[in-house]
């Protein structure tokens, strides 16, 4: 019992640390909102993000509630009959936060400073952008189907020309958004006030701050307490509590993230599609969705929930755990239980590191449970629990064996544009796969790129999605849902999916 107090006192403890880091309330309206994620820059193509869902920075278009691409700085745009120039007309009477007018001058610097860094469009085949006056064009070297999903996407957001140092790179963002930045407090803390030269309509709410929290625990209570008016991703563990909480709702929202495992495909352990289709196997999703995520029927044995069409395949054959089959897959690779139940090649153990991080709080638990999972058929996982920012590292080091990862395929709407990049060379990508490639599902992202007709696009894609589900560069635990929690003060709460936009501006505060 006293270990259970202490814990509770510390969480509390926590919690009022975090507390303290809000502004104090001020006569003005605050809302505040609290989340799992730092950021460490105003950089775009690293964080851009943050800026999105706090609406500083905006796109040329946007996703709106349908799914569906809407203008928003362009007002129209037109394409040619070889689909080789897309022209943009760019919203009039628009200035940034600086007072700087919005053109097609300073969209083209933008864009040209997102190219030359990692990101969605630095794969698109643009080989000209043009300004002219408030028309702005993108010459392709050859046709390009995703280009205005691209243009949606974060790492594309436009800045005012004042925003970047000589090298690109935003170290002072003014964006065109309905709020403009107030204070950043890195990595924790971002207060954002309301910008009432906004262009479009006005938002309802003059202040929000955002502060980041790692500890799920600490920032269900800042609900709990009301001392948080929004709060996002929430460990299941949480839910239970924050429904008995008189003055909180929570929002449970399918989106199309999937936790699953990265691997090394170069690992000599991994390097095999019959070794990642046995840890497949062996993995009880069924347990995890349950006992874990505690969304039953969350179970994902591909990587492209049901939301995203033409990528996800109907009648999939693997929906269940199979331990013989797994340890007979092993089997056929040289691998042989050992005294002690393990699996042994060449007088080698089968042992991997996995590397996940707090950030999303469920998935530690998931990683000790896939560890359990694999242990049964003679798989020694060792796990290690970092910061998100591991991933990408040991990506790029090379040191990367296996890492349980939550990635967004919808952060594009049409996950091809994300395909592209993060298959694009046989490295891979920080957060896509990693040193797998095949000339087949290559050439198959290949002309989807440029296919128009729908029923050929979902053949094609159907295909590709065959080829990841046999090769398994990327082994898929389950589709994400979203926890919300919301103070019932909170008015006109709605949820992006594509995790874009926290669309503040459209909200209230009813004290």
């Amino acid at each position: 019992m006293k270990f259970r107090i202490a814990g509770i006192a510390a969480i509390v403890a926590i919690a009022a640390v975090t507390v303290s880091q809000f502004t104090q309330p001020t006569s003005s309206q605050t809302l505040k909102i609290s989340g799992p994620f730092e950021y460490s820059s105003q950089d775009l193509s690293k964080d851009g993000y943050m800026f999105t869902r706090m609406q500083v920075v905006e796109s040329l278009v946007a996703i709106n509630k349908k799914g569906q691409v809407e203008p928003q700085l362009a007002v129209a745009w037109t394409v040619s009959p070889d689909d080789l120039e897309w022209t943009f007309d760019i919203r009039e009477g628009v200035t940034f936060h600086d007072g700087e007018k919005l053109d097609a001058a300073a969209v083209k610097l933008a864009l040209e400073n997102a190219m030359a860094k990692p990101g969605v469009i630095k794969r698109a085949p643009i080989s000209e952008i043009v300004a002219n006056g408030n028309q702005l064009t993108l010459r392709l070297s050859k046709p390009y189907n995703p280009m205005l999903s691209v243009l949606a996407h974060y790492t594309v957001a436009i800045a005012s020309p004042s925003s970047y140092n000589e090298e690109g790179t935003s170290t002072s963002l003014a964006g065109t958004g309905p709020y403009k930045i107030a204070e950043l407090v890195p990595p924790h803390k971002i207060h954002v006030t309301r910008n009432e030269g906004y262009w479009g309509s006005k938002a309802k709410i003059e202040n929000v701050e955002y502060l980041a929290g790692h500890r799920a625990e600490s920032r269900a209570l800042l609900a709990q307490t009301g001392q948080a008016d929004i709060v996002y991703t929430l460990d299941p563990a949480s839910i239970a509590p924050l429904q008995q909480t008189e003055n909180v709702d929570v929002v449970s929202e399918s989106i199309p993230r999937t936790i699953l495992l990265k691997l090394n495909n170069e690992h000599p352990y991994l390097n095999s599609y019959q070794t990642r289709q046995a840890l497949s196997l062996a993995l009880d999703r069924t347990g995890i969705s349950k006992q874990i995520i505690r969304m039953p029927g969350s179970e994902a044995y591909q990587l492209f929930a049901p939301s995203l069409g033409a990528w996800h395949i109907e009648a999939f054959a693997q929906t269940s755990r199979d331990i013989a089959k797994a340890k007979s897959l092993l089997a056929s690779q040289g691998w042989q239980q050992n005294d002690q139940g393990m699996l042994e090649r060449e007088g080698k153990p089968f042992v991997v590191n996995l590397t996940t991080y707090s950030d999303r709080p469920e998935l530690p638990v998931v990683a000790t449970a896939i560890q359990a999972q694999l242990k049964e058929v003679g798989i020694q996982v060792d796990i290690s629990i970092d910061n998100s920012s591991a991933i990408p590292a040991k990506h790029q080091d090379g040191t990367i064996e296996l890492a349980l990862v939550a990635r967004n395929f919808g952060a594009t709407v049409d996950p091809l544009a994300l395909l592209l990049k993060d298959f694009a060379e046989h490295k891979g990508s920080d957060w896509g796969p990693t040193n797998w490639s095949s000339e087949e599902f290559s050439a198959l992202l290949s002309r989807l790129s440029a296919t128009k007709d729908r029923a050929d696009y979902q053949q094609q894609a159907q295909q590709a999605s065959q080829i990841l589900a046999q090769e398994m560069p990327l082994i898929p635990i389950t589709f994400y849902t979203q926890l919300v929690a919301v103070n019932k003060k909170v008015g006109n709460f709605s949820f992006d999916p594509f995790e874009i936009n926290y669309r503040i501006s459209e909200m209230t505060l009813n004290d």
